[in-house]
């Protein structure tokens, strides 16, 4: 495992009654076990150890809307990395036809980058064909070919949308097109929302011996932009899991990647390194931030396939490998995270379950605590592009450094050396996804545009091609890392 744990004792969670839940099938109501979150300060509550979420074929949806842990005027850290793994337990439990349910296209869609559903034919779960991440130059990701003999592969990456979301979008859309909601305004997706982004390899990149580590399924992937497509075998090897639950417009940001990627950076010896070679790390090690620079002629880091994840679990340290004195606070939250991993790994350990190679790498959020819907909405827009904002008194909360390697390998940080990061200039998920409309110079905010897919739809359809949406996005990037910077 690629993770240090600390020791842990286990503790339980309760099942206290019945939840309602949007259904995505249909958008009727369907009821499912209610579950406590345990709030306790102590770590060693984390785990969940109970039935109701195991085995994992039977984890029920997370409890997220009226009368939720959310819906209270104070709230712990606990319960969000606590709603963070159950939401991606539920996405990967298997349904009916033993596919996992984030690939059941009746209950989330597929969608484009700007929102256009994806046909998926029959004898395949996915479509693949994006390659680019986000970033000045559109970097992509290239495994490490000595992990596999060679045979390194592109990074693919496919989004996911459930109807709850998409439904609303469409609407919240039309209304700004004709003017019934202004383009500046204090509109929210509504509880239950989600979208995904997922990144996924060719198996051949992987050691025959170590596939079975990994989820595997069958892809229609297209190696030419689309042009034709082949059935190919592919793993899943990293997802962002984004949701809105009560009191946080803003959605909480959780990510998880598979154990056998790469290394975390080792604040203490400035370096990163591996005794073995990793999907996206050569065997050695590496110091400094060039792993993770990317380089446009080759198309690698600037120091090829030295891919690393510069805070674990996103949690900042400083150059001694203390933690950074952020708005977060610490070791309490890293213990928290640590803790649940260890928890809930175990219990998927004992049920032999593939999902046991992955690991949660965190989550961001804001302190909303004692606000109303109205205020949480006006506290985004008043942000702006400072929801990103990691310095003591600042609303973040959680993983204040959150990235994965599979989708943001060379945006963990926007300054150019290790020694110049520091608490003012923290890379996370609302560096780029703020309250501000693309191509305005900050003057338009709603907290509906924290979604990317969300933007490039209304872009697509001022009459915008796909070219000039990335285009437009691309510009706001460069202009977000230009305020990073200053």
């Amino acid at each position: 495992m690629k993770k240090n744990t600390l020791s842990l004792s286990l503790g339980l969670l309760t099942i206290v009654g019945l939840a309602v839940l949007t259904n995505c099938t249909s958008g009727k109501d369907e009821k499912v076990e209610k579950v406590a979150y345990n709030t306790s300060n102590s770590p060693d509550s984390l785990c969940f150890a109970n039935p109701s979420w195991f085995p994992h074929s039977q984890t029920p949806a997370p409890e997220e809307g009226s009368g939720s842990p959310f819906d209270a005027s104070s709230t712990t850290n606990q319960i969000f990395h606590q709603w963070s793994w159950n939401k991606f337990l539920w996405l990967t439990k298997p349904d009916a036809g033993g596919n996992p349910l984030f690939l059941n296209q009746s209950k989330v869609k597929q969608v484009t980058s700007n929102m256009e559903n994806v046909p998926v034919p029959g004898g395949v779960t996915v479509v693949l064909q994006d390659t680019a991440q986000a970033g000045t130059g559109n970097p992509v990701l290239q495994t490490n070919p000595d992990y596999n003999g060679g045979n390194g592969a592109m990074v693919y990456y496919s989004i996911h949308m459930n109807p709850t979301m998409h439904t609303a979008a469409l609407a919240f859309a039309k209304e700004l097109k004709n003017g019934s909601l202004p383009l500046t305004n204090t509109a929210a997706f509504p509880v239950g929302s989600f979208e995904l982004k997922v990144a996924w390899v060719p198996v051949s990149a992987i050691p025959a011996a170590k596939q079975g580590e990994y989820y595997t399924t069958t892809a229609s992937l297209s190696k030419n932009n689309g042009v034709s497509f082949t059935n190919t075998e592919v793993a899943l090897i990293g997802m962002h899991v984004v949701g809105v639950v009560e009191n946080h417009p803003e959605f909480i940001w959780a990510t998880f990647e598979h154990d056998d990627l790469s290394p975390d950076y080792d604040w203490n010896a400035n370096s990163a390194s591996s005794t073995d070679d990793q999907l996206l790390f050569k065997q050695g090690s590496t110091s400094g931030i060039n792993g993770i620079l990317y380089n446009t002629a080759t198309e690698l880091g600037q120091t090829p396939h030295k891919v690393f994840d510069l805070f674990q679990y996103g949690i900042p340290r400083n150059p001694d490998g203390t933690f950074m004195t952020t708005s977060q606070q610490e070791p309490a939250d890293f213990a928290n995270v640590d803790g649940i991993n260890q928890c809930v790994k175990s219990q998927l350990e004992a049920e032999n379950d593939v999902w046991a190679n992955y690991f949660y790498n965190g989550s961001i959020w804001l302190n909303t605590d004692g606000t109303t819907p109205l205020q949480q909405a006006q506290l985004l827009d008043s942000l702006g592009y400072s929801l990103t904002n990691a310095m003591p008194g600042s609303f973040a909360r959680g993983s204040l450094n959150c990235a994965n390697v599979t989708m943001e390998s060379f945006m963990q940080t926007f300054e150019p050396s290790i020694d110049s990061i520091n608490v003012t200039n923290l890379g996370n998920c609302f560096s780029c996804h703020s309250a501000v409309k693309f191509k305005t110079q900050g003057t338009m905010k709603s907290p509906l545009y924290l979604s990317h897919i969300f933007q490039d739809y209304l872009l697509k359809q001022q009459g915008n091609t796909l070219k000039q949406v990335e285009q437009i996005k691309s510009a706001e990037e460069n202009q977000v890392k230009k305020i990073m910077m200053q």
